[in-house]
């Protein structure tokens, strides 16, 4: 059968000067003309392919995660800069909003590092699996560095890849039967991850809040601790001092109500300390600082702000023996087998990192490290302050929070990086009493706080 009785007469047409004619492509018919020998032209015309449907597994996603909104705040915050960059891609943004360290890691932190690297390539200092709870030695430190004459000991602590995703962990531990209170404004994983464990209702869009959480309003007006005798009680209590984004530092007579509090209520605290070495005032540390604390108190602590390990990761979790559930059974049994099952343990480099942190000599390069981040914080505050805005936090944690009354904060985020090219984070993200906040991190370069401050300045003055 020949070509031309294989083609169908719609599909073709015919011209006695065929052979002549270039190659030519008709838009409007979507219609190619070949030229071809001997024969007479044929046009082929395309059919529009058909839509493919996506195929689709039987699993249904997991319901609550599909409760959260929108996306993770820093994430968000990051994709909004990515976009203005492509707005303005010469400017030159400043960041600070995610709280993530700029100045390099001390020497004496990264030599050790560095050693215990080097070991793995030889016979003598190879080591695989390590303990899940971390190393000996590093349990050792941090119990005698941070927790000396407080009654924890070094089996009590749990090294682990950072507070975070100690969080997570404590979350899975306590499942999706409790009920839990935040700060309203907190650090947004500690609601985020209550909602992916099934703790909570769905987001209740006029209050801006999820169902079945107890958000505890943290405002200048109280202080921002809140007020205890308006909270209803709660299985578990989220608290963070100093705190993030707010930099509020706790009390020692604040922290002995907290204690006292879950203990008339028996809930048990997750204490935030990731910050606690930037404190200036005579404030608790630990929350194991205050009498009866061991009974009702978790602690999570972390490098990453200390010593620059953000991206090391490394961090440890202290959960008192005394500390048990309603059926009397060790919350740290339950945390263990939940380690041992979920986690291989801190990598070993960035251990043998923490150990040195802990020298003598490490404590002080951290010391300077933190001296730094503060002097970049009272830069900012006194900048806020001449402006005439109310500033708060700053002396106590690296972060300044600034009031912007009655205006939104994902505006002022917009205005701000619209403007300025500096990026912020708008206090809204961490709860609905962030609203008319935005949080400026101290963690950056000296020369972009103070090109940062400058342009701060023109725009406000």
């Amino acid at each position: 059968m020949s070509l031309m009785n294989n083609l169908s007469t719609s599909t073709i047409s015919s011209s006695s000067s065929a052979f002549l004619a270039p190659i030519s492509f008709d838009s409007r018919t979507q219609s190619v003309a070949f030229p071809l020998k001997n024969i007479n032209v044929v046009k082929c015309i395309t059919n529009p392919q058909e839509q493919q449907t996506a195929y689709k597994t039987k699993v249904s996603r997991n319901a609550n995660i599909a409760k959260l909104q929108a996306g993770y705040l820093f994430p968000e915050v990051a994709r909004r800069r990515a976009v203005h960059l492509l707005k303005y891609p010469n400017a030159q943004v400043i960041s600070l909003g995610i709280g993530d360290t700029t100045e390099p890691i001390p020497d004496v932190i990264t030599s050790a590092m560095a050693e215990r690297s080097h070991g793995l390539s030889t016979l003598e200092g190879y080591s695989g699996y390590g303990a899940e709870q971390g190393e000996k030695a590093l349990r050792s430190a941090l119990a005698s560095t941070f927790y000396g004459n407080l009654g924890i000991e070094e089996d009590d602590i749990f090294v682990s890849d950072g507070a975070k995703c100690d969080i997570s962990r404590l979350q899975v531990v306590f499942g999706s039967n409790v009920t839990m209170a935040v700060q309203d404004p907190s650090y947004p994983a500690y609601v985020d991850s209550s909602v992916i464990m099934g703790q909570t209702g769905q987001f209740q869009k006029d209050v801006e809040k999820f169902a079945n959480i107890e958000y505890m309003r943290c405002t200048p007006e109280n202080g921002f601790f809140p007020d205890l005798s308006t909270v209803v009680r709660t299985d578990i209590i989220f608290f963070c001092s100093p705190n993030n984004p707010t930099g509020a530092a706790a009390t020692r007579e604040q922290l002995t109500r907290l204690v006292q509090f879950a203990k008339d209520n028996g809930s048990i605290i997750v204490y935030d300390s990731a910050y606690a070495l930037y404190m200036s005032d005579d404030n608790p540390r630990s929350i194991f600082e205050i009498p009866g604390a061991k009974e009702v108190a978790i602690e999570t602590a972390s490098f990453s702000k200390y010593a620059g390990f953000t991206g090391v990761r490394l961090g440890w979790t202290v959960v008192p023996k005394q500390l048990l559930f309603s059926d009397g059974f060790p919350v740290a049994k339950d945390f263990n087998r939940i380690v041992c099952t979920c986690f291989n343990g801190a990598c070993n480099i960035s251990q043998a990192g923490g150990l040195a942190c802990l020298s003598p000599e490490g404590l002080e390069a951290m010391q300077e490290v933190i001296g730094f981040y503060k002097e970049n914080t009272k830069i900012i505050v006194e900048t806020f302050n001449s402006l005439g805005f109310k500033v708060y936090g700053g002396q106590n944690a690296p972060y300044v929070w600034v009031h912007f009354p009655s205006r939104s904060s994902w505006d002022v985020f917009s205005e701000i990086l619209e403007k300025t090219h500096i990026v912020t984070t708008p206090g809204s993200g961490f709860g609905p009493s962030g609203e008319g906040f935005i949080r400026v991190s101290a963690f950056g370069h000296r020369e972009n706080v103070l090109e940062a401050c400058r342009r701060f300045k023109q725009l406000y003055k």
